[in-house]
């Protein structure tokens, strides 16, 4: 359904089952040698490799009001916490007791056109173990809907790859370290990418830009590189103050 605004609503049929498909890789390095050290990170693995969910818990994804594009909600925790199950047992969402810089769950409508809907998320998560924690860089992927049919065409949530992806807490030592493959899945891209949004649509890296300033503040400063940096100083005659970061300001990675 489509209103004069160009705003659209979203549903599914809550009647229906979707397989989803999960993996982990085994990690690959943490710096200080973590996954060789300690079991609960050296024996990870997903809880369950495929699992039937209700379409209600996609429904969790979807916005309660119509939407524009590049239009961001915020994603009900409870279907997130469900599939999130099926790569290990004990999710966290609550992520701001651990220090953590950001926390939530956001989406954001990338395309539509008569039949399809493409909705980017973002979502920051972690794992509890008996003896500490795994702390994922984020959860991105696409939810794509058939609005017509009202079902699930393509879901992908998964962790972006590194160098560094992942923070993790060991008896309250932290390390870091990268895992290749985190990743839950249903249908295959290859047909979602033969799909033509011309009608209505802003791009993937868009629409991550639009979910990345939701979570960091620090996204709101008009960053410069150190070259046009050094060449606006010298014109307005101001000195460069310099700060040195060792890790990203736009993930949990670090």
């Amino acid at each position: 359904m489509e209103t004069l605004e160009n705003k659209i609503t979203l549903n599914l049929d809550g009647d229906t089952e979707v397989s989803v498909k999960a993996f982990i890789a085994p990690i690959e390095y943490t710096i200080n040698n973590f996954h060789v050290e300690w079991d609960a990170l050296a024996n990870l693995r997903v809880a369950e490799p495929e699992k039937y969910h209700s379409t209600s818990v996609f429904q969790s994804f979807l916005p309660t009001q119509s939407v524009s594009i590049g239009e961001c909600w915020q994603i009900q925790e409870d279907g997130v916490t469900e599939l999130l199950q099926q790569l290990h047992p004990n999710p966290n969402l609550d992520i701001s007791i651990n220090a953590s810089d950001s926390c939530g769950l956001w989406a954001c409508l990338r395309a539509y056109n008569d039949q399809f809907a493409d909705i980017v998320f973002r979502i920051h998560a972690e794992f509890k173990f008996e003896d500490g924690r795994f702390t994922p860089s984020q959860f991105t992927g696409h939810l794509v809907i058939d609005r017509t049919g009202e079902k699930v065409t393509f879901f992908e949530m998964y962790v972006p790859e590194g160098p560094i992806n992942f923070d993790v807490s060991w008896n309250s030592i932290i390390d870091s370290g990268l895992c290749r493959q985190m990743e839950l899945r249903v249908g295959t891209q290859v047909p979602v990418q033969n799909v033509e949004f011309i009608r209505d649509s802003i791009t993937d890296a868009e629409a991550k830009r639009i979910l990345t300033q939701r979570f960091y503040k620090s996204e709101q400063i008009n960053w410069v590189l150190p070259e046009q940096a050094l060449e606006i100083a010298q014109t307005q005659q101001k000195p460069i103050h310099v700060i040195s970061i060792d890790g990203p300001l736009t993930d949990e990675a670090c």
